[in-house]
């Protein structure tokens, strides 16, 4: 009687037609967390990285920023791939440094180093 029960249940699961639905029910949970994936991290990533381009590509002389390293100063120079920044004045001669533009993380409001 055992031997007919696990045949039948071999037979069962062999059977054309039956396996299809359920290799698509065994990929949904797979499928679903790709989804949540996306939503969850991937697409605000890019939208951060979408609008730090822009913060870049709109970077102009006078705007004070922040560097990556915690760096405030005002930017004195743009150029393709470089930016430089104004960072402290030394017997009032300006102490300027050269970034890279990614390396700048925010542009602040006009007037916030004075403000310091």
């Amino acid at each position: 009687m055992l031997a007919t029960d696990t045949l039948g249940i071999v037979l069962a699961q062999a059977a054309p037609g039956g396996e299809a639905g359920g290799a698509l029910m065994g990929m949904l949970p797979i499928i679903l967390m790709f989804v949540i994936l996306y939503f969850l991290m991937i697409r605000p990533q890019m939208k951060r990285q979408k609008a730090h381009r822009q913060l870049l590509s709109e970077l102009a002389k006078g705007d004070e920023v922040v560097t990556a390293g915690g760096i405030l100063g005002k930017v004195t120079k743009v150029s393709d791939n470089y930016v430089t920044v104004e960072v402290a004045e030394l017997a009032d001669k300006p102490v300027e440094i050269i970034l890279q533009k990614p390396s700048v993380s925010a542009v602040l409001p006009k007037g916030t180093i004075k403000a310091l």
